[in-house]
């Protein structure tokens, strides 16, 4: 079993090298995995899926071919594109999972994240994130044309960018309080999450037990992917070839 996960590829049509890079993983590494993971911010901005592109269609098309190869696929929701639905997993042949996912990981006992809820120093933050994620937000905005939900979508990345350049580091990242209260509630020993683009491993202790907390990197000039192979896990980082 050869477990692929990746997280904060913000693709959108602006940056095509983002695509490409996605391209190259999905024929050079994906297609030799059995599963694959993609833990929120797969692209940019995600304003509903009856607002695709040709790039987004692009995209669909590889995770297609994957699943239609055997594969199975994997989403988590991430702060940019949280209106992910089920016309996108259908249409790519994979499941969208409810966060926190709890499964098993190289024999250990892991919850999936994608780590913005992990950040409650940010209360401005998850303010706006618990608004987002209402049924009833929702419902109104995807009601709106989607030139309306485009000016929408760059306001909400304008301001956040803009927060983010005067932000604390230790208020943008996860609280170790609220890291310790999920995986001890999660009964789990290994968290793997993304969102602040601070790829790393964290050695921890929970409940007394040697524990760990995995931060997937974000992609830019160089992906990033978690790679789960029997009892092995490791990071790899690649360049388009």
């Amino acid at each position: 079993m050869k477990q692929l996960f990746i997280s904060d590829l913000h693709l959108w049509e602006q940056q095509p090298e983002l695509e490409q890079l996605f391209q190259h993983f999905m024929q050079e590494q994906a297609s030799e995995a059995d599963e694959l993971y993609v833990l929120g911010d797969l692209f940019e901005a995600w304003i509903g899926d009856d607002a695709t592109n040709p790039m987004a269609e692009r995209v669909i098309n590889a995770f297609s071919q994957f699943s239609n190869r055997g594969g199975k696929l994997f989403f988590l929701h991430g702060n940019r594109d949280f209106l992910l639905g089920s016309d996108f997993a259908k249409a790519t042949g994979g499941i969208i999972l409810q966060e926190p996912h709890k499964m098993r990981i190289a024999g250990k006992k892991a919850i999936l994240m994608h780590g913005d809820s992990l950040c409650t120093a940010d209360k401005e933050y998850i303010s706006f994130r618990n608004q987002v994620r209402s049924e009833q937000w929702q419902q109104q905005f995807l009601a709106q044309s989607v030139e309306q939900r485009q000016k929408i979508a760059r306001d909400i990345r304008d301001s956040s960018q803009a927060r983010g350049k005067d932000m604390n580091e230790e208020i943008s990242d996860v609280a170790a309080d609220e890291v310790n209260r999920i995986m001890t509630e999660y009964d789990v020993c290994l968290l793997i999450h993304g969102h602040t683009h601070r790829q790393a491993r964290y050695p921890l202790t929970i409940n007394n037990l040697s524990a760990e907390r995995i931060v997937l990197g974000d992609w830019g000039a160089t992906g990033s992917v978690l790679i789960a192979e029997d009892d092995n896990i490791h990071i790899h980082n690649f360049k388009l070839s």
